[in-house]
């Protein structure tokens, strides 16, 4: 009998067992996007939402969640947005644009931004109807390249803490639970921090929970890893209002992508926690094949205030490395 309820403190710990679930007892479909090992009726949860990065050679891709964080924060669905960090996005891109991109149904979605709305419901004592849709009847009506896996996002506040459950029609543990955990617990915090509230647990329900054929090896190799370590936390997000300093890294974000440089004046005025963000989107810039620039790199990790994201920052050094001899 398939288990249906994991629980771990941190996203290694759920990755693991899940990963191990469908190996084990996943039955073989046949969806367009090719044969995969599924399970169902799945309900994951995270206690420490803030442990959201895996920190595993296989599974660490805190780069790529980052850039699509941005995405979604900055309302875009533009394919060269994205796929600039994803690669893949390129081959669902429909008229330059992803269909199911998150980030026009998060901040104007009908005319309605989601987000703001959902933090003026929490406004409101004890409500169950602080709720963000993403998948829509519409997204059935005709036939498109990438429609939202994520049905709904429920934040709910309770006893100060704020939680938040995601709903998935369909989610890809390989590639795309990562990222997913990452993005929407990251959209907790803030929401959490707009309201003044703590963060609470993240559960993650998923009607169809699989593993893509191809993928099972390098998912095999994942857990050959063995066990990380659980002090893999981000660390808290500034208390206070998050969103100026959520424009100056979409800003700094936009500057980078489409620049290749940074005013450094305007991180002046923001948090050590926002500015190592914008330190990751330098590295990644650095890293790319355009300019694999291994001395910036090396300047911009002397520059990050937390030793969390050191062990992501190494392992593209040592990576360059060994390409430069």
């Amino acid at each position: 009998m398939t288990d249906a309820y994991f629980v771990g403190k941190i996203l290694d710990d759920v990755l693991r067992r899940v990963i191990e679930e469908v190996i084990a007892r996943g039955q073989l479909i046949h969806p367009t996007k090719g044969d995969a090992l599924e399970i169902t009726g799945i309900l994951l949860e995270i206690s420490d939402p803030r442990a959201r990065l895996s920190r595993t050679e296989t599974r660490g891709r805190i780069f790529s969640a980052l850039g699509e964080l941005c995405w979604y924060l900055a309302g875009s669905n533009k394919a060269d947005f994205i796929s600039y960090y994803i690669s893949e996005y390129e081959k669902l891109a429909e008229d330059g644009e992803i269909f199911g991109g998150y980030g026009p149904r998060l901040r104007d979605w009908k005319g309605v931004n989601q987000i703001s709305n959902v933090i003026g419901t929490l406004k409101k004592p004890d409500s169950r109807q602080a709720v963000i849709q993403l998948f829509d009847a519409l997204d059935l009506k005709e036939k498109h390249k990438d429609v939202p896996c994520t049905c709904t996002l429920q934040f709910m506040l309770r006893q100060g803490r704020l939680q938040l459950f995601a709903n998935m029609r369909s989610n890809d543990i390989h590639w795309g639970l990562p990222h997913d955990v990452f993005c929407f617990t990251m959209l907790q915090e803030i929401v959490a921090r707009s309201i003044s509230a703590e963060l609470g647990a993240y559960k993650h329900a998923v009607g169809s929970l699989h593993l893509y054929v191809k993928d099972a090896p390098p998912a095999k190799r994942f857990l050959k890893e063995g066990w990380q370590s659980t002090k893999s936390a981000m660390p808290s997000m500034p208390a206070g209002d998050p969103w100026p300093s959520i424009r100056v890294l979409l800003e700094a974000e936009s500057a980078i992508r489409t620049k290749g440089s940074l005013d450094e004046a305007k991180l002046s005025g923001i948090d050590a926690y926002w500015v190592d963000l914008i330190r990751l989107l330098q590295v990644f810039a650095a890293q790319t094949k355009e300019h694999r620039d291994l001395a910036a790199i090396r300047g911009t990790r002397e520059k990050i205030s937390s030793a969390v994201y050191y062990p992501f920052l190494d392992r593209i050094i040592r990576k360059l490395e060994a390409q430069t001899g």
